[in-house]
């Protein structure tokens, strides 16, 4: 949408031409932004909250660089995932606002404020080799305005350690639980806090760990009630879950 249709818009809800909603409902179903590259869905915030994120993997680094660089053409912020070293160089020798995390493999970059996200979100991993993918989680819902607390090595291998902040899970909205291995944690924290879990198997493990597909497998078995899973290393995909969950509590 140019100026001059978004003007023409504004004006008819103005003279009473068309309803708020029906001009809401419009701006919410505008095209995209054609870069060559990519099609950047620049009207996604208004339909389900969330803007496009650069999923960085498979895409050469130019490509990365040009979709954020016309993202902030347009004052939009920019969050990325699943950078690589060669991504990493480009970005930063494209612009100096970028906040890089590359423990997380997640960029950012901000040309507004962001809207706060009232609520409370907890992080837990199960040891320190899965906090890319929790750092991946937080990063991304704080990228959206949700702060969220980091609760991280409480594994069940020492189960005291979980049990050291258990008030602090239980007082979270939505709990996010993040482990390889045989993917237990979930399921203990299922038993003892009543807010939702999301539960993110990783692919940290020896040879039958298979990539996450077994810690995947024991939280799709859990015999803890409602727990939710995500796909494997997908703290983004979490965080995503956990935030439409959370704005629907306020």
């Amino acid at each position: 949408m140019d100026k001059t249709k978004l003007k023409e818009l504004l004006e008819e809800i103005a003279e009473g031409k068309c309803s708020p909603v029906d001009g809401f409902a419009h701006l919410s179903q505008m095209p995209f932004d054609d870069i060559g590259c990519a099609k950047h869905d620049t009207h996604r915030f208004l339909r389900n909250g969330f803007s496009e994120v650069i999923y960085c993997e498979g895409k050469s680094s130019d490509d990365v660089v040009r979709i954020a660089q016309s993202m902030c053409e347009k004052e939009h912020n920019v969050f990325g995932t699943r950078l690589k070293p060669e991504h990493i160089e480009a970005l930063r020798a494209s612009t100096s606002k970028i906040d890089i995390c590359e423990k997380s493999r997640t960029f950012q970059i901000l040309n507004r404020d962001r809207e706060q996200i009232s609520g409370i979100l907890a992080i837990a991993c199960g040891g320190t080799a899965d906090i890319p993918v929790a750092e991946e989680a937080w990063r991304t819902a704080n990228f959206f305005g949700l702060e969220a607390t980091r609760v991280y090595d409480v594994g069940v291998a020492g189960i005291h350690r979980t049990f050291a902040h258990l008030e602090e899970l239980k007082s979270a909205d939505v709990v996010i639980a993040v482990a390889g291995m045989e993917g237990a944690l979930p399921s203990v924290l299922g038993g003892l806090v009543n807010s939702p879990i999301i539960a993110v198997p990783t692919s940290v493990g020896y040879g039958t760990n298979l990539g996450g597909l077994t810690p995947l497998f024991a939280m799709l078995n859990s015999c803890s009630e409602g727990i939710s899973v995500t796909n494997i290393d997908n703290g983004f995909g979490a965080a995503c879950a956990a935030m439409r969950i959370i704005r629907r509590l306020s």
